[in-house]
């Protein structure tokens, strides 16, 4: 009896540690946690609480095979392979707001002011680091971060801890993602880098027939309120593409979880 314990302790500590490193990259490649100053202890515990949740299961239906230290070390690697896949999935739908963001700063002007980004931790334009901290904000109020949750859990479902994953299976998904960003990064600013094009079209024609004008003393001004107005119009309608952004993480998984996962 004893031996069986120590067998089934030694098997989910295994386990454990596996989720854990799944989970960890999969968190470190999301910008959520970045969003306010969390400890780092507060961040280790969280996703060991998570492993140890997630390998409750695991406890004693299945024995993840793993005997020795070079085995362990390699089925860690596996896992944090998993994780960087599934966080670049995560990370794509962030990028998405990033892409709108740096769009809006280079056509109103605010790409030589850069200010400290909280969820990177990086220098970034005005605008860019507010979009940045909205797609935070969004991501909760539409509950992603309990699919995230769910997403996690589901993971471990199709692709067991300790087991391969083929890399090809998440090529196609991720390519997908990719080129949507592009899409609907565009699709959130769209508005009003149009709204901008036009001061930029009215500004040509003016230095056209005026050029005693000065144009740069003229069209900055016009154009940070031109942007803050076309900005705050948009408003009402940035929820549609910043769902649909959410929406290919939830996509990009099921198209690698259907491809990849143990049947």
């Amino acid at each position: 009896m004893q031996s069986l314990l120590s067998a089934l302790g030694v098997q989910w500590v295994t386990t454990v540690l596996l989720l854990a490193t799944r989970i960890a990259a999969l968190l470190l490649l999301t910008p959520l946690l970045y969003a306010v100053s969390i400890p780092a202890t507060a961040r280790l515990l969280l996703v060991m609480a998570l492993a140890c949740v997630l390998a409750l299961p695991f406890a004693e239906t299945q024995d993840v095979g793993i005997h020795a230290a070079g085995a362990l070390f390699t089925a860690m690697l596996r896992e944090a392979a998993i994780g960087a896949t599934l966080g670049l999935g995560v990370l794509l739908a962030f990028a998405g707001f990033s892409l709108a963001g740096r769009l809006v700063d280079v056509q109103v002007g605010f790409g030589i002011a850069q200010v400290v980004d909280p969820l990177t931790q990086s220098r970034l334009p005005i605008v860019s680091a507010v979009f940045g901290l909205l797609a935070a904000v969004f991501f909760f109020l539409v509950d992603g971060h309990h699919a995230l949750l769910r997403g996690i859990a589901y993971s471990v479902e199709r692709f067991p801890p300790g087991s391969g994953v083929p890399a090809s299976t998440a090529a196609e998904p991720l390519l997908r993602a990719g080129a949507a960003l592009f899409t609907l990064g565009f699709a959130l600013a769209s508005p009003v880098v149009l709204g901008l094009l036009l001061v930029d079209f009215v500004l040509g024609v003016i230095a056209r027939n005026l050029p005693q004008m000065n144009m740069f003393v003229l069209g900055l001004p016009a154009k940070i309120l031109v942007g803050i107005f076309a900005l705050s119009a948009w408003a009402a309608e940035f929820a549609t593409p910043a769902r649909r952004l959410y929406e290919g993480i939830h996509h990009t998984w099921s198209a690698w979880f259907a491809a990849g996962g143990v049947r």
